[in-house]
């Protein structure tokens, strides 16, 4: 008996140790991180730039600019496949913690959309001094409240390509879809969800008006307040509207899209994008079943299947061809600027 229980233990040791070096292997990815500081007039900036393993001729680049919210460089180690795939398609990556964030001063609830495009710029302008980068080929992606940041950025800079993954288009239209969308998926009745909206609508009475925070406090009360910092961030923000500034793109565009996205209106971005963006420099994908951070209807509902994709298969957790649609676009602009470098030479 004795002996049946040590096999027993053996067992389980192997199969645990087996699970974990799996685990180690599916966590380590193909690309070198360097820890990289930036000096701007508005304080140090932190953050992470990649690069692949193995390079001989210049690299391209992508600027990562973060949605809403407190996030750090690797988006909890969430952009780590992307990173690894644009690696592997001949591209670095940088990507900043936001101001306040793992070293990085500052507090990013005090900036502006447009602070965010002066500071996209600072991190270009590094990228630009980096001997291994070249310069003519470097471009963003930028998801959700990027989506605000990369056309005003496409306007003073010369981007060579831009990814947009679920942007919205305007601020307070997209902040009421989201409130109705998000209460109908929890299961509120109509009425409450009127009501919700309605209450919402006199809170942006409130920001046109240039209300102080106390007298939001007084219509919300303390319970349902965004707090201070917060209300002083969407102060700074809540007109923006990306709709003129879509007009500044001068390079090719990748819009990424899910159709059951509750966050943003993937009809309304659609429309508005292929309204004016140029259709040769916009190519569209929307993918089924697929909500707001590129995973399946299916994965987003089930906290537990989440988990487990990103702890067995983390290259897994987006929804089959995300990677695929970035890596054939950046190739194909590789492609056309090698075409190009030929022609000129």
């Amino acid at each position: 008996m004795k002996k049946k229980i040590t096999i027993a233990i053996m067992i389980i040791v192997l199969l645990f140790g087996g699970a974990g070096l799996y685990i180690l292997k599916q966590h380590s990815f193909d690309m070198v991180e360097q820890a990289v500081e930036i000096q701007t007039p508005q304080g140090k900036l932190t953050g992470t730039f990649v690069l692949p393993k193995n390079y001989t001729d210049k690299l391209g680049l992508v600027l990562f600019i973060h949605g809403d919210g407190p996030i750090e460089a690797s988006l909890d180690e969430g952009y780590k496949p992307l990173w690894e795939r644009l690696a592997s398609a001949g591209y670095a990556s940088l990507s900043l913690n936001k101001r306040g964030i793992n070293g990085s001063e500052g507090n990013w609830l005090d900036q502006s959309i447009d602070d965010r495009v002066e500071e996209a710029r600072q991190a270009i302008a590094w990228a630009k001094a980096q001997p291994m980068i070249d310069a003519t080929k470097i471009g963003t992606w930028g998801a959700s409240q990027a989506g605000w940041v990369i056309p005003k950025l496409a306007g003073k800079e010369p981007l060579a390509f831009s990814i947009l993954v679920a942007p919205a288009i305007n601020w307070s239209s997209q902040g009421e879809y989201n409130t109705r969308m998000q209460m109908q998926h929890d299961g509120y009745a109509e009425a409450d969800i009127e009501q919700t909206v309605a209450k919402n609508m006199e809170v942006r009475k409130l920001l046109t008006e240039n209300a102080s925070y106390d007298e939001y406090l007084k219509l919300v009360g303390e319970k349902d307040a965004m707090s201070k910092e917060r209300w002083a961030f969407v102060s700074k923000n809540f007109l923006s509207d990306a709709t003129d500034d879509l007009r500044l793109f001068r390079s090719p565009v990748l819009l990424l899209l899910g159709d059951k996205d509750i966050n943003v209106d993937s009809k309304e971005t659609e429309q508005v994008y292929r309204g004016i963006v140029p259709p040769e420099l916009l190519t569209v994908t929307v993918f089924p079943d697929t909500e707001h951070r590129m995973i399946s209807t299916k994965t987003a509902d089930s906290d537990f299947r989440a988990l487990m994709i990103s702890i067995f298969a983390p290259r897994q957790i987006t929804v089959p061809k995300y990677l695929d649609e970035m890596e054939t676009f950046l190739k194909k602009i590789r492609n056309q600027s090698n075409i190009l470098s030929e022609v000129e030479f």
